[in-house]
């Protein structure tokens, strides 16, 4: 069973997956701050401007909640949750398209190299094993007449 768990994480699909993992959790945690610290904010700056009663950027922000009997429904965690989740994902799409068109390049350059190396005919290496066997004979040949 051990053998078996050490063969599993090893596979190079297991292993990639993992590192994706490790780099989606910290890229999240950046697009996070970079949403509750820039975005959100200049949400705010925005609301503050079409509504000039806030008397601060954080009153703005504020206002994208509201309360029903002392329930609080704060949309504005939401809206910033969305924010995060498109530029979370707008971000992997380029990195899987970068990779997906890498991936296309390099299978194309393997093709040509192939192509390149065109394998010999069963009619060439036929004749290929004839003109050895007549140079063999010319051989055995002319070192019987040396004899």
């Amino acid at each position: 069973m051990l053998k078996e768990f050490k063969e599993f994480i090893s596979r190079g699909s297991v292993l990639d997956l993992a590192v994706g993992v490790i780099i989606g959790g910290a890229f999240t945690g950046i697009v996070t701050k970079l949403t509750d610290n820039v975005i959100t904010p200049l949400i705010g700056l925005v609301i503050s401007l079409i509504f000039p009663g806030t008397k601060n950027v954080e009153d703005a922000t504020k206002g994208l909640s509201f309360s029903v009997n002392g329930i609080k429904f704060d949309y504005g965690a939401v809206i910033s949750a969305v924010i995060t989740f498109l530029i979370t994902a707008f971000v992997l799409f380029l990195i899987i398209k970068a990779v997906n068109k890498a991936n296309a390049i390099i299978p194309k350059k393997e093709a040509e190299e192939m192509e390149e190396e065109e394998p010999e005919t069963t009619e060439a290496i036929l004749n290929d094993i004839r003109e050895l066997l007549v140079e063999q004979n010319k051989r055995e040949k002319s070192n019987q007449q040396e004899e």
